[in-house]
């Protein structure tokens, strides 16, 4: 569910005399208590330009505000939020990405950090934690929670470890979609293109990946975690 806040954005540079420009954050989560949540927790020291409820809006979102964080769950509709933030390393370079998740698996926070995230914090931690985190990030470090242990923070080239490299974002959007149960036609429609290049990529998905029906293209899309059940 997509939320949205009226919030003064300040101009850019210093705001009145002897004020500092506080951080401006961008939350994007399906949650609409999460995001709720997150706001009140982050308003007094950050400034929110918005919330918004999937992956597609957080890249239009961010484009249109340029936020200098972007606090990104990873299981959204539409668009994933691994895929956004790939994207959005395109769109908006200038914006940190700081997942905020509830999955602890080092494979998600392998992928957030190839995908060119700054941060990775856990739902389950301390309040603190999340402020700190970006704190942190807006240095020009990164950021991981102490709860997934010592991890190797070195950049990771942008991508995928898994087989999904092989496929174009285009067709990692398609595969999303259609794992959702979403027709071609309501396809075409979020993505503007035509449903014969739905059924193009579709088609074209699964002779890469060696998969023969829409099930199994589904089901490959939860193994490989680009989906949740």
């Amino acid at each position: 569910m997509t939320s949205n806040l009226s919030i003064t954005t300040l101009q850019s540079g210093l705001g009145p005399v002897g004020a500092i420009q506080r951080t401006r954050v961008l939350i994007a989560d399906d949650h609409s208590l999460v995001a709720a949540g997150l706001s009140k927790l982050l308003s007094e020291e950050f400034e929110l330009v918005g919330t918004v409820g999937d992956g597609r809006s957080a890249i239009d979102a961010a484009v249109k505000s340029q936020p200098d964080v972007i606090l990104m769950d990873i299981s959204m509709p539409l668009l994933n939020g691994i895929e956004a933030t790939r994207q959005l390393r395109v769109a908006c370079p200038n914006s940190k990405v700081v997942f905020v998740t509830v999955h602890a698996d080092s494979v998600y926070l392998d992928e957030a950090l190839a995908a060119g995230a700054s941060g990775y914090v856990s739902k389950q931690s301390a309040a603190w934690e999340l402020a700190a985190a970006i704190r942190k990030v807006m240095g020009g470090d990164r950021y991981v929670t102490a709860m997934m242990g010592d991890v190797d923070l070195k950049p990771r080239e942008n991508g995928t470890s898994r087989d999904a490299h092989r496929l174009s974002t285009r067709q990692r959007e398609v595969l999303q979609l259609v794992a959702e149960g979403r027709s071609a036609k309501e396809i075409g429609a979020i993505l503007k293109i035509s449903r014969k290049t739905v059924e193009f990529h579709k088609n074209l998905i699964m002779k890469k990946l060696d998969l023969h029906s829409t099930a199994e293209l589904a089901r490959y899309a939860v193994r490989e975690r680009i989906v949740d059940q």
